[in-house]
């Protein structure tokens, strides 16, 4: 039909370049927005961000220290680009879909949406403990035996130190996903990952152990146990939709 889209496999390179130009930019600019309204709020969102640790703190104490002069601009700017690419996730996922989907076929397009929505589902769930149950805890943890000197933690050291946690906890909550899309491929089978649920426990540990910088054993069990919880919940998601062998495909009997 004339006027009609070119199919994706008929596209020349130089259109494939700027149809990818295209996403790109198109990102960036829903990027950018997301930016200046995070810029606009980051005296609020600095102190929610750094409420579990600063509650903590002696009515003197409750401030962090910088050691340069452009350093809290800085700081600023870059917790602001941080927030706003996951604020801005679910468009820069559309437009990563918007140009791979015409070379997918029909059943790949149709398992894209459950898998944008579940990735961002337990990614931010995994933000959410951490930030109310797994930094609090750390925090009065080092609060409690730091209790006898005087509290002069930087703004970047500080940052530094939570983003680790929330990235860390963000991506180990992704693991139902991650073992739905191995056994969908066929590359592992339940029963499979069942029978290696002793190494499951020990990985957890290893995980936990290299994602929370703290270093004492309470933070990284607390951080463990999920981890197992969230690979037992992959189990169960593998197991509901596993590739099923068609009745024609049987053997005759």
């Amino acid at each position: 039909m004339a006027g009609s889209e070119k199919p994706r496999g008929e596209m020349t390179f130089l259109e494939h370049f700027g149809e990818l130009r295209t996403r790109l930019m198109r990102a960036f600019y829903g990027f950018a927005a997301v930016f200046c309204v995070v810029s606009y709020f980051m005296d609020d969102l600095m102190r929610f961000l750094f409420q579990p640790y600063l509650q903590l703190m002696p009515p003197d104490q409750r401030r962090l220290a910088y050691t340069g002069i452009t350093d809290v601009f800085f700081a600023y700017m870059k917790i602001a680009a941080v927030l706003a690419v996951f604020a801005a996730s679910p468009w820069i996922f559309y437009q990563l879909w918007a140009f791979i989907a015409p070379g997918l076929k029909p059943a790949e397009k149709r398992w894209a949406v459950p898998f944008v929505l579940g990735t961002s589902f337990f990614f931010l769930c995994g933000l959410v403990f951490c930030y109310l149950y797994v930094l609090p805890f750390t925090f009065r943890f080092f609060a409690d035996f730091n209790r006898e000197y005087t509290n002069v933690v930087t703004l970047e050291y500080f940052w530094s130190f939570e983003l680790k946690f929330l990235l860390g906890l963000g991506l180990v909550f992704e693991t139902p996903i991650l073992i739905f899309l191995l056994t969908r491929l066929g590359l592992v089978s339940t029963k499979t990952l069942l029978k290696q649920w002793r190494w499951v426990v020990v990985g957890a540990f290893v995980v936990s152990a290299v994602i929370t910088p703290s270093g004492d054993p309470v933070t990284q069990t607390i951080v463990a146990v999920p981890i197992i919880a969230l690979y037992g919940v992959g189990l169960l998601i593998s197991w509901l939709f596993r590739k099923r062998t068609p009745p024609d495909a049987a053997p005759a009997g």
